[in-house]
């Protein structure tokens, strides 16, 4: 079973709101590709809906991670790509409601959001992939 060391508190740095500032693991990683709201059918979910869009990109991953026999806590890194940064409290919102459940009081993954012009349809809001430890 792979070790996941969650580091929140860095000398001379901020703390990380609402993710780990680093994240050691043991064991096989999957790098998960970008996902994206569309349902199983390669429809959009939540036309100019962030909220609806980030919980259907959430549920991507988590089929992904299921997939993988893998869960929430196993996820080491997330990097986010939204066209609209200040709607950020939203995502996060939506994010704990998937990691809090499994991940309780410790810190989130190590996380990078980036600001894009655009998504590969101009229709999505957010893309998030992964780098998942594989239990």
């Amino acid at each position: 079973m792979p070790i996941h060391d969650r580091i929140n508190d860095v000398a001379g740095n901020a703390p990380g709101f609402g993710y780990a500032h680093a994240v050691t693991t043991s064991g096989r990683l999957a790098f998960v590709s970008g996902q994206v709201a569309l349902d199983e059918n390669g429809q959009l979910v939540g036309q100019d809906n962030l909220a609806a869009q980030t919980r259907q990109a959430l549920r991507n991953l988590e089929n992904v991670l299921k997939q993988l026999g893998a869960t929430w806590a196993d996820v080491v890194r997330f990097n986010w790509y939204m066209v609209d940064t200040s709607e950020l409290p939203i995502v996060r919102e939506i994010r704990d409601e998937f990691i809090r459940p499994v991940l309780g009081d410790r810190p989130n993954p190590a996380s990078t959001l980036i600001q894009v012009a655009g998504l590969f349809r101009p229709e999505c809001l957010i893309e998030v992939d992964a780098v998942v430890s594989i239990p």
